[in-house]
């Protein structure tokens, strides 16, 4: 059974890095010893050492260890034997190009499939989705593949903005950015505003924060959902 917390973001204004989830990571992550951490979205670049060491400091308080992947001699094998997992933010490109570089993506997706707990924030959120084209990120590296785990039959856009009616950027939206997806693609994609996730137990996904998501659906107008809905009606 799936046990899956899929945040927009790990850190919201103002707050510490993964403070707004602590008290859901307390149940989410119960009774483990090791959590198994995947750096491999580098944000700004970061060493992976540089990157585990940020997710144990904030995770200090708690009574397990975090340890890197990159630890491993097996990345593989570290994945099979892992207890939890969090894959954090940083560049969605150079995730998933080291996911399929390292032949990650199948023994990630089996285990997550066998109910281990994860903890997916921004990019690590992206890669849940069915393929990570939505993803806000530049392309700066080049992927085998955009096809993601598929734990969830929608796409997800993490860090999703609203259009500022006074500003005077003429640039793309979000939104239409979304529609330029939906013109080559049939997959609905949710808008995940900051300090919003998704909670996934088994086939149930629910809403969670306090603020609506945003849904594109192709052909169709953009609507709010509001939180704690099921997901699955979207289906």
């Amino acid at each position: 059974m799936k046990n899956l917390l899929v945040a927009s973001t790990s850190t919201i204004y103002g707050g510490n890095f993964l403070e707004y989830l602590l008290p859901q990571l307390k149940a989410h992550f119960k009774d483990i010893e090791t959590l198994l951490f995947i750096p491999y979205a580098r944000p700004g670049g970061i060493s992976y050492e540089s990157y585990t060491n940020v997710v144990a400091e904030a995770l200090k308080e708690f009574s397990f260890s975090v340890k890197g992947i990159h630890q491993f001699d097996d990345p593989k094998k570290a994945i099979e034997g892992a207890e939890a997992i969090f894959v954090g933010g940083g560049n969605t490109f150079v995730l998933i190009d080291q996911l399929h570089r390292q032949e990650l993506v199948v023994p990630l997706r089996k285990v997550l499939e066998n109910g281990i707990p994860y903890l997916g924030t921004s990019a690590g959120s992206n890669i849940v989705g069915l393929n990570v084209k939505t993803t806000n990120d530049m392309p700066i590296v080049h992927p085998e593949s955009l096809d993601a785990l598929g734990l969830i039959p929608f796409d997800i856009n993490p860090h999703y903005l609203d259009p500022d009616p006074d500003s005077k950027h003429k640039g793309e939206t979000r939104e239409t950015r979304i529609k330029e997806f939906h013109s080559c693609n049939d997959i609905t994609v949710i808008g995940l505003r900051e300090g919003s996730w998704i909670a996934v137990k088994g086939e149930q996904m629910i809403l969670k924060g306090t603020l609506n998501a945003r849904i594109f659906k192709k052909g169709k107008s953009p609507f709010e959902l509001p939180a704690n809905s099921d997901l699955r009606q979207l289906l």
